[in-house]
């Protein structure tokens, strides 16, 4: 397989567990998908030796077409905010979740094997505090074959959303991590927000971005998928 004809979803879901079961189930032609705020709640009890209707699992959706990788929480505060989930034809690439790399409720990063070769994809949700963002500026991590860096930024800039006026130092310092890698920003080819807003009288914006290798032939090819 060609590392680049990987087909790649992302969508954050706001944590709506029917809108991950439809993803699953329908995005069949698809390889990955990298979710940002899944859902993370009670899935059924399990056998306890101190509780007589036993204990909750807790954990998100799971179908059986698509492997799930997830940060397993130490506690309630530490439930993953990005899961990745690759499509069982690809299990002959052996993808695992690297957090012994990194290791964060809002990073994912994904290993896979193609040609002997080790490459790497990052999901990231960052929140309005720039939390992920904030943890791999401040890490080091030096990881060669990074493909893709991707997923919700929450970042306003005029650097990708034509209308939104101002530009932020924290996209600075996006763009400082996505160099380090040796990405650069790829632009979609049918510009248009990533995020409608509910709110009257609230516009709507371009926050999750998709940064690719320098020499990706990919580069500026992604498409969005506009909300109906």
């Amino acid at each position: 397989m060609i590392v680049e004809n990987i087909k790649i979803f992302l969508q954050n879901v706001c944590k709506n567990s029917l809108l991950v079961n439809i993803l699953l189930k329908t995005l069949i032609y698809f390889d990955i998908i990298l979710i940002q705020e899944p859902p993370w709640s009670e899935i059924r009890k399990i056998p306890s030796s101190s509780n007589c209707e036993g204990d909750p699992l807790m954990g998100t959706s799971h179908h059986p077409n698509w492997t799930t990788f997830a940060k397993i929480p130490s506690n309630d505060k530490d439930v993953p905010r990005v899961i990745t989930y690759v499509n069982i034809c690809l299990s002959a690439l052996c993808f695992l979740l690297c957090k012994d790399i990194l290791n964060h409720r809002d990073v994912s990063l994904i290993s896979f094997s193609n040609n002997n070769i080790c490459y790497y994809i990052m999901n990231v949700y960052s929140d309005s505090s720039h939390t992920a963002l904030k943890y791999l500026k401040n890490t080091e991590a030096n990881i060669d074959n990074v493909v893709l860096i991707t997923g919700d930024f929450n970042i306003r800039d005029s650097l990708w959303d034509p209308f939104f006026p101002f530009h932020s130092s924290i996209s600075d310092d996006l763009i400082m991590i996505a160099d380090f890698f040796n990405l650069t920003l790829s632009s979609p080819t049918n510009p248009c927000p990533t995020r409608y807003s509910k709110t009257t009288g609230e516009s709507n914006s371009v926050i999750n971005l998709m940064f690719l290798h320098y020499s990706s032939s990919k580069l500026d090819q992604h498409s969005i998928i506009p909300e109906s």
